[in-house]
């Protein structure tokens, strides 16, 4: 399967449609850099990624500890957002965009505590998700008001 993503990202395969596999990898590729940024990937941010990407792709907790491990992988092996990014804006409309970025915001904070690098990142995905800062502020907001945070 990650090959497939990696063919799918760099622009190979171009005859087989975008599935929603490679979409799933792609937004949990991003949860799981956002919660590595700070230099670990702790329990809590394991399972605040494994839980909304149950919530989000109707996975079950197998598939979703499946994926985000596959996600692992592939950020441990390509430093550029761009690629998962390109997938994303391809694969999500614009509100499920906005929904993604509250998820990174969910896994920023996971950990209790939000980090330069985090929120530098979260920013920079929301730039290239082509989000407005008015929406990802918003998601923001939500993301804290459901961590009982604010």
């Amino acid at each position: 399967m990650i090959s497939r993503i990696k063919a799918l990202i760099s622009g190979g395969e171009k005859s087989e449609p975008r599935g929603r596999d490679a979409v799933q990898m792609a937004a949990a590729a991003l949860l799981v850099e956002a919660a590595m940024t700070d230099g670990t990937f702790d329990a809590d941010e394991r399972a605040t990624v494994e839980h909304l990407l149950v919530w989000r792709f109707e996975l079950t907790e197998d598939e979703a500890r499946e994926l985000t491990a596959e996600a692992e992988a592939e950020v441990a092996q390509s430093a550029q957002l761009y690629g998962f990014a390109r997938v994303v804006n391809d694969g999500f409309s614009a509100e499920e965009k906005v929904d993604l970025l509250e998820m990174l915001w969910h896994v920023a904070y996971a950990d209790g505590t939000l980090h330069d690098y985090e929120a530098s990142l979260v920013r920079r995905i929301s730039g290239l998700l082509h989000v407005s800062d008015r929406d990802s502020g918003a998601a923001r907001k939500r993301a804290l008001v459901s961590l009982g945070l604010e």
